[in-house]
């Protein structure tokens, strides 16, 4: 059996088997969303996301551009926070934001009798316009998104992808058709799957791609 040792070596063997397995289920993914649908895979090593994650038209090539103007990514949990690349963002100019921790957002959450998630998303609409929403973890998030959207907030792109059994399913569909309405760019997976490190791996395969640095070598791997 190969063995692989370095990093760079470990990412392009895992790339291959993951085309060959996706060739093998006969399963042929457009060239503007394979980066991310791989780097989804290659996060989970799950191939149902193959299937389940949808893109709005041009959602790929709009939040690439938004990455490169230097856009901010404001997600809703500092998993996610820890998980984006910080070296491509450097690169790109941009930064990644959580507010969850911050005792502003508690009171917030409180006095709205809402979730930390849905009132860091308020916050982000105000702040933040025209940001980059990452969210991993909660659904409440998502709705909120949705109403921001109804009030005239426009996100860069919305990156709709919690994981769980309540609320989920019907919070990502409301974005998805939310935004298909409102022409708002959104990377959604559909159904219970998801999670944090889903909504990093689809942000550093955006910031990849914004960057050149889709080869491990390229971001200074050996």
């Amino acid at each position: 059996m190969e063995q692989h040792i370095r990093p760079a070596d470990i990412e392009r063997t895992s790339m291959s088997i993951i085309r060959e397995e996706l060739e093998r289920m006969d399963i042929h993914l457009p060239p503007e969303t394979e980066a991310v649908v791989r780097r989804v895979i290659h996060t989970t090593a799950d191939f149902d996301y193959a299937r389940n994650l949808c893109f709005t038209p041009g959602a790929v090539e709009l939040g690439v551009a938004a990455l490169r103007r230097g856009t901010p990514i404001i997600t809703d949990t500092n998993m996610t926070r820890a998980g984006v690349s910080a070296p491509g963002l450097e690169k790109l100019g941009s930064r990644v934001a959580c507010y969850m921790a911050d005792p502003e957002i508690a009171r917030l959450a409180r006095e709205r009798g809402t979730t930390r998630a849905a009132a860091s998303m308020e916050r982000a609409s105000r702040e933040e316009p025209g940001a980059i929403l990452a969210v991993g973890n909660a659904p409440t998030a998502l709705l909120e998104i949705v109403r921001q959207m109804e009030l005239g907030f426009r996100p860069g792109l919305v990156i709709g992808v919690p994981v769980g059994f309540v609320n989920v399913v019907e919070a990502k569909e409301q974005l998805l058709s939310a935004c298909r309405r409102m022409e708002v760019p959104a990377i959604v997976a559909l159904g219970r799957k998801g999670g944090s490190n889903v909504a990093a791996a689809i942000c550093n395969a955006l910031i990849y791609t914004a960057t050149d640095m889709l080869d491990p070598v390229k971001r200074g791997w050996n």
